[in-house]
């Protein structure tokens, strides 16, 4: 038996009946969780696992991230409670402080005492018991859930926050690792904080599972597979800053001037990525924020990455993006070469 655990996480960019199916074909590459991604005004995620729950027999399933803004603790807790229960007990919560929340009017206040008093809040509600909860941002006066989770449902925090990884530390299950550059540096630096946040409450952070974030896309055609992931490397160049990859100031300004001229969230299947990007932007660059390219150098990426130090890996799928395809043939393009790189590096 492989020590190692694989997570896929699928962007719901298509209808129900393909994302089923897309659910199912994850199960069956060899991955041990399914993350449906909690995107502001796209599909909703808990509806999504539930569907998944039914579609697949082994599989652990949650959001990967919701966020503790547009849902109250409760309605987690419900929707929590009866993922476990569809599912035999193979619900997960991931959780962190949501992006995009702008476009809908809310803007995130007291991000990390909010996500700490909603995971307390969602925690205590699951057990069933009556739960009283002064809180500065939640409040809960004698509330019970009718029908509570039946057996005890992991909480995975994630971020590429200093805080929050510290609260991680504290209270989480899993800690999701979202520098998407990982270094043997970026990899010290966060597990100095997770380690700092577990001794502020007297825990060994050896007990808390730690999973990197990284984008996955996956295609017998290298080529396609690296140029579907351009412009997503031009966000997150952008996002990490001084902490990001060592390139030219000239071409970094040019990468960042084709991003601003881009429309659309960068994992959208209809978005527009200016066609500069496709020069700037070459394989390196994209390497650097993604495992990306044949099953068998994603297989020797993820291989990398494992090296760092960890036990296990959450991948976001990415679609392999062609003029003539969906989004959806995009995923199962990429879900069957994970499955076997995922072969690949279980057998070594």
């Amino acid at each position: 038996m492989s020590p190692f655990i694989f997570e896929a996480e699928i962007t719901p960019g298509m209808g129900t009946v393909d994302f089923c199916r897309l659910a199912k074909e994850v199960e069956v590459a060899g991955f041990d969780r399914l993350g449906v991604s909690d995107v502001v005004l796209w599909p909703d995620a808990y509806q999504l696992q539930v569907l998944a729950a039914q579609a697949t027999e082994k599989i652990m399933i949650g959001s990967m991230v919701t966020n503790p803004y547009t849902r109250h603790p409760s309605v987690h807790a419900a929707s929590l409670a009866t993922l476990n229960d569809v599912s035999n007990g193979r619900a997960f919560c991931g959780i962190g402080i949501g992006a995009g929340l702008e476009e809908i009017g809310i803007s995130p206040e007291k991000p990390v005492l909010k996500l700490r008093e909603t995971i307390e809040a969602i925690r205590n509600l699951l057990t069933g018991e009556k739960v009283t909860s002064q809180g500065v941002t939640v409040r809960l006066d004698g509330a019970r859930l009718a029908r509570p989770s039946s057996s005890y449902i992991p909480i995975a925090i994630g971020t590429r926050s200093p805080q929050v990884m510290r609260l991680a530390g504290e209270i989480a299950d899993i800690a999701l690792v979202g520098a998407r550059n990982f270094t043997e540096s970026t990899v010290e630096r966060y597990k100095g904080w997770l380690a700092e946040g577990a001794e502020r409450v007297g825990r060994n952070p050896e007990e808390i599972e730690v999973a990197p974030r990284v984008t996955l896309c996956i295609s017998n055609d290298s080529k396609a597979a690296i140029s579907s992931l351009k412009r997503y490397a031009a966000h997150y160049l952008d996002i990490a800053g001084e902490h990001g990859p060592p390139i030219d100031d000239l071409r970094k300004e040019k990468i960042i001037a084709a991003l601003e001229r881009s429309s659309g969230w960068y994992f959208d299947h209809d978005r527009f990525d200016d066609p500069e990007l496709e020069s700037l932007v070459d394989y390196d660059l994209v390497r650097s924020f993604a495992i990306v390219g044949t099953p068998k150098e994603a297989a020797e990426q993820l291989k990398e990455i494992l090296n760092l130090g960890f036990t296990q890996v959450s991948c976001n799928l990415a679609s392999v993006r062609r003029s003539d395809n969906t989004m959806a043939e995009g995923l199962e393009e990429t879900i069957k070469g994970a499955s076997e790189a995922l072969r690949i590096v279980r057998r070594k």
